[in-house]
């Protein structure tokens, strides 16, 4: 089992606020699951996390349309625009946990970060 992190590359964001939305991703995409995925993931030792990237917002989109027909728990983040953005802004999404295969089928093509 696993979770995969799609982050939009095109926004040029720090490390430090990529790794920040990753976190809302997964912990959206953890809290809205449901209990039995909840807990056969944290079953797994290291809780795999995967991050991917895509190159606009449209894409990031499109995923996330692709991840939901496939019935995949999706945790979409939307930065409030405070900081680095000057306005509210898409940054990524999360998907799982679930299976890798059914992941793997909506993600699998994106390079990772």
């Amino acid at each position: 089992m696993k979770m995969v992190i799609v982050m939009r590359k095109d926004l040029n964001m720090r490390k430090g606020k990529m790794a920040s939305q990753a976190g809302h991703a997964v912990l959206e995409a953890f809290l809205s699951s449901d209990l039995e995925r909840r807990q056969a993931w944290m079953k797994h030792h290291a809780q795999a996390k995967i991050c991917v990237g895509v190159e606009s917002e449209q894409e990031l989109f499109n995923i996330q349309a692709e991840a939901l027909r496939a019935g995949l728990n999706v945790g979409m983040i939307q930065d409030e625009g405070r900081t680095e953005f000057k306005e509210p802004t898409w940054t990524c999404l999360a998907i799982g946990p679930d299976v890798n295969e059914r992941i793997d089928e909506i993600t699998g093509h994106l390079k990772l970060l």
